[in-house]
């Protein structure tokens, strides 16, 4: 055996494992080898993550470098920090402050019967097999409950009342309107039936069971909702930090980092404002834009063709800007209407492997008029095209490489998705895509809200802020209170992931610059752009490292 036989073992031992023990993961990909189970949040579960994770990172050590070829010390070095990484939330108990989640076990089926289908028997007994099981996910999660009250590790509160009005509203409609029975893809209306039978044997009682518990729960949560009102909870937050950045560096200067951002982006705004004839009033642009009845889509349908037709508008544009475009396409869907109070504004899920399934960008149609037509532009080119969708739907295309690095996900890699994304913004702002400079306005709207939250993600966990304090910096900042609202509640529920965005554009554009200076007249966007993303997700210094080579 070598080292390179070595580590493909491994690579492909371990990215089974992942799958086997994230079921969900692999229906999302289109692997239907384990549609009949859910991940088990509970102490099996757990054990078995840990396991994975100790042994794959031993293994990955144990593995000389000096004889791997670039790609493969990439992945070596991959197998190595996602590992390292699963080992900390381990000891950190991120299972226990993060067992409440508005996206937790209680919105997965809805989200899930979306990529699943039951359209043969085979299919249809899967599906019903992975309904019954839920009743123990729910139990292990009430589980993670009493042991996050006994260790003092516990939700926000806010985190923790948002989940109980979120289950309030799904039992208060009847099974048969549940998404769980009315998306799924079946060969008759029987099949349909059945579905039903198991959403009310199985899937209501455990979430009434749960609503119950989160009740008995709320008395013991957090008010005070940043890590920092945690115990350890500095350290936490520092662990989060390395985690979805993949860079040491502290909270002091990551919110002074925002603070800059938002200076300099509200200059470039207040020219848009000054030619529309507001002046340095770019609040009253804002409401004047808002209150434009022009710029509000009528119906949900015209939100989704809006979307569809500016997809198209960037395909048309991106052979100016890379050599390579994925071979999926990228579909436009509303968020179905029992989940989008409680949903993103808008999220991408990458195409299956064997080609049955687009990318999917999902479009939130709920509050319409805070879903304007001068905003929803940079959110498609970050979300589809040539954001999210150029990024993962190419990944999976890529040769070579294997499913762990093409397929998988970890928090290290977080930066460049999200700061590929964020800079895609830019890359259709130099493509002219944006329609208008209300449109423009809106990508640096888009802009600030990723510097913002620099700002009110170490403000809220490292410096103690109250969630009053962080809606009003994100409203202050351009963010539509709507959206503070939600966003601030992420933020305190998914520490450190919005530290992500702006951190990898940063580091993007760095690059960018670095190459440009080097290759003067010879230097070729296109070309930079596929050394971007020929290796897939990276962490930022390793990205730094093949970009620059």
């Amino acid at each position: 055996m070598t080292a390179s036989t070595d580590l493909a073992a491994l690579a492909e031992r371990t990215w089974e494992r992942t799958l086997e023990l994230n079921p969900t993961l692999a229906t999302i990909y289109g692997d239907e080898r384990f549609d009949d189970r859910l991940d088990d949040p509970g102490p099996v579960g757990r054990a078995a993550r840990r396991a994975l994770a100790d042994q794959t990172f031993a293994a990955a050590a144990a593995i000389p470098a000096a004889s791997l070829d670039e790609e493969e010390r990439i992945t070596r070095e991959l197998l190595r920090l996602a590992a390292a990484t699963d080992i900390a939330d381990d000891e950190t108990r991120m299972d226990l402050v993060g067992a409440v989640q508005q996206q937790g076990h209680q919105s997965l089926l809805p989200e899930l019967v979306q990529f699943q289908k039951a359209d043969t028997p085979e299919r249809l007994e899967r599906l019903l097999a992975r309904l019954a099981a839920y009743p123990a996910v729910a139990d292990s999660v009430i589980g993670l409950l009493d042991e996050g009250r006994a260790a003092g590790l516990t939700a926000a509160r806010v985190v923790a009342e948002r989940t109980v009005g979120q289950l309030e509203r799904l039992l208060a409609g009847s099974a048969a309107e549940s998404p769980i029975v009315t998306l799924p893809a079946v060969a008759r209306e029987a099949d349909r039936g059945r579905i039903l039978d198991a959403v009310e044997r199985y899937v209501r009682p455990a979430d009434a069971g749960y609503l119950e518990a989160l009740r008995a729960y709320l008395p013991f949560t957090r008010e005070v909702p940043g890590l920092c009102s945690t115990p350890g909870g500095e350290e936490r937050y520092a662990a989060r930090i390395r985690a979805y950045t993949s860079l040491d560096v502290g909270p002091e200067e990551l919110h002074r980092i925002g603070i800059d951002e938002l200076e300099s982006i509200e200059a470039d705004r207040r020219v848009i404002a000054r030619a529309a004839g507001h002046g340095d009033d770019t609040a009253a642009y804002r409401a004047a834009l808002n209150a434009d009845t022009a710029e509000i889509p009528p119906t949900p349908t015209a939100l989704v063709q809006r979307c569809s037709d500016d997809i198209l508008r960037a395909l048309d544009a991106a052979p100016a800007f890379f050599s390579r475009i994925p071979q999926a396409g990228c579909d436009v869907r509303a968020v179905d209407p029992l989940l989008e109070r409680d949903a993103a504004g808008a999220y991408y899920y990458p195409p299956t492997t064997d080609g049955s399934r687009n990318g999917i960008y999902f479009v939130n149609t709920f509050d319409l008029p805070s879903r304007t037509y001068w905003t929803t532009a940079s959110t498609t080119y970050h979300e589809a095209v040539p954001g999210h969708h150029f990024q993962l739907a190419l990944e999976m295309e890529l040769q070579g490489l294997p499913p762990f690095r093409t397929l998988g996900f970890w928090p290290q890699g977080t930066a460049y998705v999200e700061g590929w994304a964020l800079y895609a913004e830019l890359v259709a702002d130099e493509a002219g895509l944006f329609r208008s400079e209300a449109e423009r306005f809106g990508m640096l709207d888009g802009q600030a809200l990723r510097a913002a939250r620099l700002v009110v993600d170490t403000g809220l966990h490292a410096f103690g802020w109250s969630r009053q304090k962080s809606f009003d910096t994100l409203v202050a900042a351009g963010v539509h209170p709507t959206d503070a609202s939600s966003e601030t509640d992420r933020y305190i529920a998914w520490p450190g992931q919005a530290l992500a965005y702006l951190t990898g554009r940063r580091e993007i554009q760095r690059l960018r610059r670095e190459r440009e200076r080097r290759e003067g007249a010879a230097f070729d966007i296109r070309r930079f752009h596929d050394d971007v993303l020929r290796h897939g997700k990276l962490p930022l210094t390793i990205l730094a490292d093949v970009v620059l080579a």
